[in-house]
């Protein structure tokens, strides 16, 4: 089988790679390993946190480059999700809301792992790539608004999540709902738990398949709620020293009514005193997830993988910790729509190490990651290959000046290196309008200000010609 997969490469790439990289020397065939983390923003110590440590995503970005200012599409996992596998924009892809198929939309798209898929990889999903229950379906081992045609094999992960024997303690008791924020410390180690036999699947799978090229994307769900990891991780991070987001007290009083009741402290009824265990909890689900990439660095290492397979790491959005008194995800601001992003690339040495202030979006993993591999992506995808980012960090060719987030209640919100400009209900239910020069944390809300009339109506009209492009009814319907 590998033989004859080798062969197929090989005809394929003699008549239709792209020109992008063909004079670099990369290998031929190069795998792709794919790690996906779930709902994690950038709380990474080699993105500046002050205290959630990641030495193994440290490692990996001295292997490649870190993109410190990369976006997500829609800061819910499903619709996020769909966005980036498709290279295309929610509104292109017809998911809005964490439950939709995308399929129902567009029928004959070709994701990104399907692309990998016709040509003759060995293609395979372990855990969470497209949206998924948590915790149910890890508790169900089942994975519902999956995807099938993008892969060759699937592997879901079971495990008892909130189940598991251990100490459990309810961070936000007045809440009632699935997504709380429960803490399960946990008496098994590292390889019970979900992403711990997610990383042994994978693992697995290169093992068994390092002979032929691969495309193995391993979705991990942690730190997504239930926040379950072995009882070691969360001593890490003791809760008294745990350091608050700094707030003001009427920081939403001057948003509209669609997202300034959204999950807030006051409509979640969480405390300041329960605050630093819930940022105890999720750093420590954080810490044993980057534990897991671990492992996967030192498999590609011992199998002799490491100089052939593409690395990616990223998240599927943001989330919110208390900044703004809010919590979660589905909101758009700086912390719910930036993510952690590493891309490491072997062949490019040169920039291993380096970061990038470059702004990009999630859209953009799909024409990089196909054109690095020396495949031609649909025409009809809307990212832009960030193979030139890679080759420079500082490069000039790189022209991309926004970039552009949709969430549920009909918010948009359009973000350039000086301004963050959002609409709710195309403004009818509030609009907002933050300088980030003079405001960093977007605490100050100035699109009623005359001073700023003119920045906001030049912003609208690239929101009205931001949502044209991103809703264009490009390739197969």
């Amino acid at each position: 089988m590998a033989c004859r997969g080798l062969i197929l490469l090989s005809l394929i790439w003699s008549f239709g790679a792209p020109l992008e990289l063909i004079a670099d020397d990369s290998p031929a065939h190069p795998n792709v390993l794919l790690i996906m983390s779930d709902d994690l923003n950038t709380a990474l110590s080699g993105f500046g946190h002050p205290q959630c440590k990641t030495p193994n995503l440290d490692r990996l970005a001295r292997r490649g480059v870190s993109f410190h200012r990369m976006y997500c599409q829609f800061p819910v996992c499903g619709a996020s999700r769909s966005s980036m596998m498709n290279g295309l924009y929610p509104y292109s892809t017809g998911d809005l809301k964490n439950t939709t198929i995308f399929r129902k939309y567009r029928p004959n798209a070709v994701t990104l792992p399907q692309l990998f898929l016709n040509n003759g990889y060995y293609v395979a999903r372990v855990g969470k790539i497209y949206h998924m229950g948590i915790p149910q379906e890890v508790i169900d081992g089942t994975a519902i608004a999956d995807d099938p045609q993008s892969w060759g094999e699937t592997y879901n992960i079971q495990c008892g999540e909130q189940n598991l024997p251990g100490k459990k303690i309810q961070h936000s008791p007045g809440w009632k709902g699935s997504q709380t924020f429960q803490r399960v410390e946990a008496t098994d180690g590292d390889l019970a738990m979900a992403d711990g036999l997610a990383a042994t699947k994978t693992i697995e799978l290169m093992k068994k398949h390092r002979g032929e090229p691969f495309f193995i994307a391993c979705g991990f769900v942690r730190p997504h709620v239930p926040l379950v990891a072995p009882e070691s991780y969360f001593r890490i991070y003791p809760e008294p020293e745990m350091i608050l987001p700094k707030v003001p007290v009427d920081d939403l009083e001057d948003l509209g009514q669609a997202t300034r009741a959204y999950k807030t402290n006051e409509s979640l009824q969480i405390t300041t005193e329960q605050m630093p265990g819930i940022l105890s909890a999720y750093y420590g689900c954080v810490s044993h997830m980057d534990f897991q990439v671990g492992r996967l660095l030192d498999a590609l290492d011992e199998l002799e993988l490491k100089q052939k397979t593409l690395v990616v790491f990223t998240s599927d959005h943001g989330y919110h910790l208390g900044e703004h008194h809010k919590w979660q995800k589905q909101h758009l601001f700086e912390e719910t729509t930036r993510v952690p992003f590493i891309l490491s690339a072997p062949w490019l040495s040169e920039v291993h190490g380096e970061s990038t202030q470059h702004m990009c979006e999630l859209v953009d993993l799909y024409p990089t990651v196909s054109s690095l591999c020396h495949l031609s992506p649909p025409e009809y995808i809307q990212g832009e290959s960030m193979v030139s980012i890679l080759k420079d960090v500082e490069t000039k060719s790189w022209t991309k000046d926004s970039v552009f987030s949709v969430s549920t209640r009909e918010g948009a919100s359009l973000r350039n290196g000086r301004y963050r400009y959002t609409e709710w209900a195309r403004g009818a239910k509030g609009v907002e309008l933050y300088d980030l020069k003079n405001d960093p944390g977007e605490f100050t809300n100035v699109a009623e200000l005359a001073e700023y009339r003119s920045v906001r109506e030049g912003l609208a009209n690239q929101m009205k010609e931001k949502r044209k492009s991103a809703s264009s009814a490009l390739g197969p319907k």
